[in-house]
């Protein structure tokens, strides 16, 4: 039987591709879930696909604020069994705690610290992947007397792993994203090494009430702080070595913020504060997030940037050492997964419509006629009026 035959696989997905946004798929999938496979709690959460870290939305069913705390610095600080990264990779991309441990469950941190006090007895954990990418996590949590949960169970949960992921993924397909017309520079956030805020500038402020709507916990300057966030800064103050400590998020108004931490060292070389910041996305940003989304593989996204220069069939091909045939059926894939017929509307789908927007809102014009050039020009020189676009 194929996993798209498994029973009640259609009933889960039915409203997967009604949903209007991320955080309603969510919603919806976990109710139709329950339906079929009970249990007692869950956390459903958006991955940045190129780093794996959450981001935008979470959705925490039945669990209260202390308890999301708690679950996410067992996540990130000391857990060692099932590790979502791992998962990734695994061929069934959902697992079951007391299976995989037989019926040792208290191996785990995040039993032994977050499920045992809460009374619960059993975690299935899945990877919402698509074309190598992690698009999404759920845990869902069994109470104490429920039966565990099983291999059929997580071979169900895996076999939505890629219909989920890919409808999450659509979501970085937008119609063409507006950019925030709000003025100001980037927001900044410190955290102490308990990973509690101590300091915020104004502009933070600014850029965190244009986050979806989500857990958050309360601090002392009057802000609460996404879930997403949270996670970031304890990443942030865990990571070692080249780790990304970077997630882009959409916010309510349509376009993107990019979020990146890092560990601060003190003057003896100790470990120190951690350091956030927020600030609109970049063209980069969004552009490498848009081709995530598209799944475009390193050589096509190799070909769509230099058909988006302007080069031809024959010249893309000389510089790639391909055979002309070879970059049109490049050409060919690249227009399927965007859904275009032509090279003018991929460059249209790809960067006039999500890039070009954010790359005039930070262009200078210079009005005017420039005066003739001396034969020793000053090092520095400027004319006209300018003007941001």
């Amino acid at each position: 039987m194929t996993r798209s035959a498994l029973p009640g696989h259609r009933a889960v997905l039915a409203g997967a591709d009604r949903a209007r946004d991320a955080l309603a798929l969510f919603a919806e999938t976990s109710t139709r879930l329950q339906r079929l496979m009970p249990f007692d709690a869950a956390v459903w959460r958006a991955t940045d696909p190129l780093t794996g870290l959450t981001t935008a939305p979470v959705l925490v069913e039945n669990l209260n604020e202390g308890g999301c705390g708690a679950y996410w610095e067992c996540e990130l600080l000391g857990e060692n069994i099932n590790l979502f990264r791992d998962l990734s990779r695994a061929e069934v991309p959902a697992v079951g705690l007391r299976e995989s441990t037989g019926d040792r469950q208290a191996l785990s941190v995040l039993y032994r610290k977050f499920m045992l006090p809460r009374g619960f007895d059993d975690e299935l954990r899945a990877v919402l992947r698509v074309g190598g990418q992690p698009w999404g996590m759920l845990s869902l949590f069994r109470e104490r007397g429920r039966r565990p949960f099983d291999a059929g169970d997580a071979g169900f949960v895996g076999s939505l792993s890629a219909p989920l992921a890919r409808r999450l993924r659509s979501y970085a397909q937008p119609a063409p994203t507006p950019v925030s017309t709000a003025q100001g520079g980037p927001g900044l956030l410190l955290f102490d090494s308990a990973d509690v805020l101590v300091s915020i500038n104004e502009d933070a402020r600014r850029l965190l009430a244009e986050m979806p709507p989500g857990p958050s916990v309360a601090t002392r300057f009057g802000v609460a702080l996404p879930a997403w966030i949270l996670t970031m800064a304890t990443y942030a103050r865990t990571a070692t070595g080249d780790e990304n400590a970077r997630i882009r998020i959409p916010t309510r108004t349509g376009h993107w913020l990019v979020c990146h931490g890092s560990r601060l060292r003190e003057p003896d070389g100790r470990p120190g504060a951690t350091a956030m910041v927020i600030e609109p996305a970049k063209v980069s940003e969004v552009a490498s997030l848009v081709m995530a989304a598209y799944e475009l593989s390193p050589r096509e996204l190799e070909i769509t940037r230099l058909i988006a220069r302007g080069l031809p069939t024959r010249d893309i091909a000389d510089r790639l050492h391909l055979s002309p045939h070879t970059v049109r059926d490049h050409v060919k894939a690249v227009f399927d997964k965007v859904g275009v017929t032509s090279r003018g509307e991929l460059v249209a789908a790809l960067f006039t419509e999500h890039c070009e927007p954010l790359a005039a809102a930070n262009t200078v014009r210079v009005l005017g006629e420039p005066p003739s050039v001396p034969d020793h020009p000053s090092p520095v020189r400027s004319w006209g009026t300018a003007s941001r676009a």
